[in-house]
């Protein structure tokens, strides 16, 4: 089933709303109307009706009723839409205006006062009946006043055909209205469409001006521009990153093309081709490394890391490593300290190569007779890892993009080494954001340290 466009809805919400609208203010003029001349009415059978006890108060005797008929005819029949019956206590007609009118006879023992209605055919009465004094020592007369009400029927009657007719007329309006204004209001949305639609790689600086657009769609709209700049951003990133990943790759194939070259440039002994082979060895184990770590990378990224949920004393790991280390800490006479002692819960093999990725860094950049601390503290919520190592200070602005893959804080993009492809720090902030933890680093006053932090309960976390 087809849904209805946002302008279709808008459109047929306008036009229920001044239906709504119009109905209820037709029909409360329609009751106030209603009531209005059924109070003109009440006020006028009244006022008869005591103009009528005022002449008949004059009466002595029922047998000189016929002297007062002039003056009630002359009362009463002013106005050609009413009509009166006065009747005695035996029902007889004494006084009959402009002539008998064949009333039910329930309508004579009404109470006082009461106004009351009668249908004969297509014609609509209102009437009120009353007992007036008649003269002493006798019981009093029943007097009827009947008016005619059929015009004012036919009134209301063509007041509601036209309001039918106008009603629907309205609603026809308001709804080809509520289109024009919908789809008007909606033009900045149907702009963001066309972006979106006409978006590119090479269009993804565009942004849609927030000026001309209501302030209903300007958080919309704002959304869709930071959205434009995130895509851009990444894609800049990704561009850079394909860039780098030919960048590293290039030096590898570079040297096997060229010993092959150069060992096939002749016949050669055995021990030179076996020299060739260990050399093409070296290469290809890099550029396995590297394929290795971008794989690594990318399962991060779709968040197919799954850590295990081990209890770590971390304290164990640093010693186990530092073991690793020890000959070419010894070798460049650098220290390796431990402070501290501290316990997550996480994959132990993860761990240990996200920090072994800061020792080494670590140990790369530490000058010779100088320390690397590896401080661990822990609180009753987290528990942190700090790498700190002396040396030249990073740049403030570099801080923030030391984690980018193949990013080097050397701006002259220089080759990296064997040992080094610029993807440790990514692998190690995969890793613990894989364990639901944050790293970031600090550097100043010839000290750079990188620190790692962990939610007690990050293991349980990242295993759900």
């Amino acid at each position: 089933m087809r849904r209805l466009s946002l302008t279709t809805r808008l459109s047929l919400m306008f036009m229920l709303a001044v239906t709504g609208v119009l109905i209820v203010a037709g029909l409360s003029f329609n009751r106030l109307s209603q009531h209005h001349f059924e109070s003109l009415d009440r006020q006028e059978l009244l006022e008869k009706a005591h103009a009528v006890q005022s002449i008949l108060g004059k009466l002595q005797s029922l047998d000189n009723f016929a002297a007062l008929k002039p003056q009630l005819g002359a009362l009463l029949g002013a106005h050609r839409d009413l009509k009166a019956i006065i009747k005695d206590s035996a029902g007889r007609v004494l006084f009959a205006d402009p002539g008998p009118l064949d009333l039910p006879e329930r309508f004579s023992v009404i109470a006082s006062n009461v106004i009351w209605e009668w249908q004969d055919q297509q014609q609509v009465f209102r009437g009120l009946t009353q007992q007036v004094t008649g003269p002493a020592q006798e019981p009093p007369l029943t007097l009827m006043l009947v008016l005619d009400v059929t015009p004012h029927m036919d009134f209301f009657d063509a007041l509601e055909r036209w309001f039918a007719i106008g009603l629907i007329i309205s609603a026809l309006v308001s709804a080809g209205l509520g289109w024009v204004m919908a789809r008007s209001g909606l033009r900045p949305l149907r702009q963001v469409t066309a972006v979106a639609t006409a978006m590119s790689a090479k269009s993804l600086k565009e942004r849609i001006p927030l000026a001309p657009v209501p302030l209903e769609l300007q958080q919309l709209v704002s959304s869709f521009n930071a959205m434009l700049s995130r895509l851009d951003e990444d894609f800049v990133r990704l561009s850079n990153f394909s860039a780098d990943i030919a960048h590293e790759l290039r030096t590898p194939v570079s040297n096997l093309m060229t010993h092959t070259e150069v060992v096939l440039s002749r016949k050669r002994n055995i021990e030179d081709y076996e020299d060739n082979l260990h050399s093409n060895l070296d290469d290809l184990k890099r550029m396995s490394r590297m394929i290795d770590d971008m794989l690594f990378l990318a399962k991060a990224d779709n968040g197919l890391i799954t850590p295990e949920h081990k209890k770590i004393a971390l304290e164990q790991v640093i010693d186990k490593l530092y073991e690793y280390y020890r000959l070419l800490a010894d070798e460049h006479a650098i220290e390796l300290k431990l402070i501290g002692s501290g316990e997550i819960q996480g994959d132990v093999l993860m761990l240990r190569r996200a920090i072994s990725n800061l020792l080494s860094n670590a140990l790369r950049y530490t000058p010779e007779r100088h320390a690397i601390t590896v401080n661990i503290s822990q609180t009753r919520q987290s528990t942190r890892l700090t790498v700190e190592n002396p040396g030249e200070a990073i740049s403030p602005e570099h801080l923030e993009w030391l984690f980018d893959r193949f990013y080097r804080a050397d701006p002259a993009r220089r080759e990296g080494s064997p040992s080094n492809a610029g993807l440790g720090l990514a692998i190690t902030r995969s890793i613990v954001e894989a364990h639901q933890g944050k790293i970031w680093c600090t550097s100043s006053n010839g000290q750079t340290a990188f620190h790692m932090e962990f939610p007690r309960s990050a293991g349980s976390t990242a295993k759900q």
